[in-house]
């Protein structure tokens, strides 16, 4: 409610009198409400007693007897699951009560019979003895991809289920409904209503368990991550690839030749530049170490900016030619040829319990393309904690166990190595696969036995830390080395690591590679995948610096507790641990508190840890030795002690321990003083609370080469060369160099960003997408399109999160989708006149000079062709959008023209 002037105001005021409200647990609704009114009532007690000037908590809240009150003054429906006998006999007159029945021998009979020939014989039996019963029986999946494969399963077994695209009321309803179909929904647990007969059977009951994802989203390239300027304020210096380094000044719309667009307003030592959005993709954001201030080039002085990217090439050509020896060494070498991915791996990647996102199955296939290839892998996984990167693995490690060779699995902690064993075991039941786990958590004779097993090939698979590199650890035949964030492991273990990459295939998984491994990924000496699709419901994780303050933390603990969940309390001094500990218990006595770190023995962690994990005590203080590997979906706030003290990886992942689940987590740093702070924990620590979006575990290790300074990274001779022209085009001239020395050049695709000159307003007006973040993601999101159909997908998009298209952004997506056709033909340019249109094509398009003189000399009149590779065309308005007239026009003659 509001309280500085006007009248107060609540959701009840806008919900019309006619509403009906469902209230599902009455007793825990009011149970809540006590609490949280409690909650309130020792804050107001607090402030008061600390002379904080504050309002009423009537003026803010509604008490519970009000927000009850509210409620019944509508019309209600009570949900309950007990029955229970009510006083009130208007409300126990309006009482229904219905019969359901579970389908708990169904799901018990089938899991048991996974994996087995026969596997669904038992729905079979149990649908016929159903149907004999009058029954009619709905199928309930996650999305419309499971709905055909089940459809699928169920042919193979004669039973002709029909697919609905309505929802599963219209069908309870129908008095002729289907007596086998399937529909599109979310359903834990199946059920029977035997009155009504009807059976509802969720996928769950036929499969493993499952979780769901979220709708389609298009693939993450590195190119659209590394360039992305969403985070672009003004006066961040910004690259022009033509004109050089100038400062952005925001967008800007200008009204041209009577066409309103939006322009980047870039400003330079001279002169001023109005860059149209679509060509989005000429600019970079500038990135060198920060504090390093770039010089402004001239617009009129282009040859400043021609010899500044010359002498970059000079400058990169010997640090080409050494990565070119890298590359060769890495590719010299012929490893393992695997299977390409066939009819097993599709098999068990059905009991995989989610949906994949498009990033993760772009990862999942170039991993087993690599591998199916004659090279060795050397691949880095990097996505954020909990977006699947395990499952990318996990379907390495079964291609590999295919060919009867062995996996290791190399992980930085011991909690990870039994969080991963819980993981592989799992997904591996179903098969003859052995797996086995070398840490401390073990006594000397249990890891003595499974270095004997591991030698004689009966482990199929090892999980362990870096017990893993001993010298008494010998394979039968070793064909995968998984890495689990390698940047935890030290000097001399990376030194072993280096000696596995020789002959045995690598997949490196990370949340934020460290800026020296995302350097050489760049350049395409380490490969790379990006996994940036968050699960669905995962929501991101609310950030807060702060000075440690008691009221602040016991506040945050009891919010936490409140509703249900636990808390993590991150205090990195073993010494004091005990201390802080107790200091907790007495600042917060309602809740219960352990500590642990990583000098307890095995024989002490575990028990705390496995507590924690059942949930019988609510505050776990302890050392960063939860920064890997604890999966607690109850866990969903974080408190860390002198986040000063911590590196930006390193706090990035200790934040990912919390928001596992879809609800709202919380962070909070807590620091000195910021007089205190060093200049760089404040950028680190303004870094990660800038990046509190899903994904952006890459984003933050872009960050990290900004603080560090990629120049730093790749030797001081080269760190000139850096500051001249920004990290990204020093990265795009040095892989030019490269392609050079090894006769190769950048695709067609890569090389051309066409500029297309209309008589239509394209943009993105700000009435309708206020947000200038927001347009910016669209515009590079738009500019970034491979293909002309993923126009029409963003077009979906855009309209369902935004509303109904404006004919400016309709003209924007056409133009887009346009721009997509004309790199793909090797068009640079395309000018609009009023009667005709002239395309200005790059010597490397793939045009045929045959088939465009014969245009030419069959119509001199509709056709002209230039020495300059300029070919115009008579064209006229047809009544039809203009950009979508342009479009079929220039569709039909490049059919023509086109190799």
């Amino acid at each position: 409610q509001s309280f500085a002037g006007g009248l107060n105001s609540s959701l009840f005021d806008y919900l019309s009198p006619d509403t009906k409200i469902i209230i599902d647990d009455e007793i825990g609704v009011k149970n809540s409400l006590d609490t949280f009114q409690e909650l309130i009532e020792e804050r107001e007690l607090r402030f008061k007693s600390e002379r904080y000037l504050i309002p009423s908590k009537a003026m803010l809240y509604f008490s519970s007897e009000e927000v009850l009150g509210n409620i019944s003054a509508r019309d209600c429906d009570y949900i309950d699951q007990v029955n229970i006998l009510e006083d009130d006999e208007e409300k126990s007159g309006k009482s229904v009560h219905i019969t359901s029945l579970s389908n708990t021998e169904l799901s018990t009979v089938l899991k048991t019979k996974i994996g087995s020939g026969n596997a669904l014989s038992p729905l079979v039996s149990m649908i016929s003895k159903w149907r004999r019963q009058g029954l009619s029986i709905a199928f309930v999946v996650s999305s419309p991809v499971r709905a055909e494969r089940l459809q699928r399963y169920l042919l193979d077994v004669d039973l002709d289920a029909e697919i609905l695209s309505k929802t599963g009321i219209s069908w309870v309803n129908s008095p002729r409904r289907s007596p086998l179909v399937i529909l599109s929904g979310f359903l834990n647990d199946g059920f029977r209503i035997p009155e009504k007969k009807i059976c509802f059977i969720s996928e769950n009951e036929i499969f493993a368990e499952r979780s769901y994802r979220q709708k389609k989203h298009s693939k993450t390239s590195l190119k659209k991550l590394l360039s992305a300027i969403s985070n672009l304020q003004e006066g961040d210096f910004v690259v022009h690839v033509d004109y050089g380094i100038g400062v952005y000044k925001g967008l800007k719309q200008l009204n041209v030749d009577e066409v309103l667009s939006d322009f980047f307003q870039i400003d330079y030592a001279d002169s001023r530049l109005y860059l149209p959005v679509q060509n989005i993709g000429r600019i970079q954001k500038f990135v060198a170490q920060e504090g390093q201030v770039p010089s402004l080039d001239r617009l009129g002085a282009p040859q400043r900016w021609i010899k500044t990217k010359l002498k970059v090439r000079d400058a990169v050509a010997s640090l080409a030619g050494d990565l070119i020896k890298l590359y060769a060494s890495r590719n010299i070498s012929k490893g393992w040829h695997f299977d390409i991915i066939g009819a097993e791996d599709e098999r068990f990647a059905d009991y995989f319990p989610y949906d994949e996102t498009p990033d993760q199955l772009k990862a999942i296939e170039e991993t087993l393309s690599d591998m199916a290839s004659e090279k060795i892998m050397d691949r880095l996984v990097c996505g954020d904690v909990g977006f699947g990167k395990t499952e990318v693995a996990l379907r390495a490690a079964f291609k590999c166990i295919q060919h009867a060779k062995q996996v290791a699995l190399l992980v930085p902690t011991t909690i990870l190595a039994e969080q991963h064993c819980r993981t592989f075991q799992n997904r591996f039941n179903e098969y003859p696969v052995k797996v086995g786990v070398l840490s401390r958590f073990y006594d000397a004779r249990a890891n003595k036995e499974t270095l004997k097993k591991v030698a004689s090939g009966e482990i199929d698979i090892v999980i362990g830390t870096h017990k893993l590199l001993q010298r008494d650890v010998q394979f039968k035949d070793l064909g995968l080395l998984i890495i689990d964030e390698e940047h935890r492991f030290g000097v001399a273990q990376k030194e072993k690591l280096k000696q596995f990459r020789r002959n045995v295939d690598v997949l490196t998984l990370t949340a934020t590679p460290i800026p020296r491994t995302l350097h050489m990924s760049l350049l395409g000496i380490r490969d790379i995948s990006i996994i940036s699709t968050p699960p669905v419901d995962r929501r991101a994780i609310r950030t807060y610096i702060a000075n440690y303050d008691e009221n602040l933390v016991r506040d945050a603990i009891l919010r936490e507790l409140h509703r249900g969940g636990q808390c993590f309390f991150v205090h990195n001094r073993i010494g004091s641990i005990d201390l802080i500990t107790a200091e907790l218990s007495r600042l917060v006595p309602e809740a219960r508190f352990r500590y642990a770190h990583g000098q307890m023995s095995e024989g002490q962690l575990e028990p705390i840890i496995l507590s924690f994990l059942r949930g019988e005590f609510d505050v776990l203080v302890c050392t960063t030795i939860i920064e890997s590997g604890i999966d607690m979906p109850n866990c969903n706030t974080m408190i860390i002690d002198r986040a000063d003290m911590y590196g930006l990886a390193q706090l990035y992942q200790l934040r990912g321990r919390v928001g596992r689940s879809d609800r709202q987590a919380y962070a909070y740093f807590l620091i000195p003083e910021s007089r205190k702070l060093g200049s760089e924990a404040q950028k680190r620590l303004k870094a990660l609370q800038s990046l509190d979006d899903l994904g952006l575990g890459f984003n933050l290790a872009i960050r990290d080469l900004e603080i560090r300074g990629a120049g730093n990274l790749l030797g001081r001779e080269q760190s000139g060369s850096v500051l001249s022209v920004g990290y990204e085009l020093y990265s795009k001239i040095l892989k030019e160099a490269i392609l050079n020395l090894k006769g190769e050049e950048l695709s067609l695709e890569e090389s051309i960003d066409p500029e297309v000159k209309i008589s239509s307003s394209a943009y993105i007006p700000d009435t309708y997408i206020p947000d200038i973040s927001e347009r910016l993601v669209l515009y590079q999101r738009l500019a970034s399109l491979a293909y002309p159909e993923e126009a029409y997908e963003m077009a979906d998009e855009i309209r369902d999160r935004f509303g109904p298209l404006p004919e400016e952004v309709e003209n924007l997506i056409e133009l887009m989708r346009y721009r997509t056709l004309l790199r793909g033909a090797g068009v640079l340019r395309v000018e609009q006149s009023p009667q005709k249109v002239t395309f200005y094509f790059s010597p490397r398009a793939r045009v045929d000079a045959q088939k465009i003189l014969n245009l030419v000399e069959e119509a001199p009149n509709n056709f002209k062709f230039s020495k300059n590779l300029a070919f115009s065309m008579n064209f006229a308005s047809n009544g039809e959008s203009n950009i979508q007239h342009l479009y079929s026009e220039t569709e039909r003659l490049l059919a023509k023209i086109l190799q």
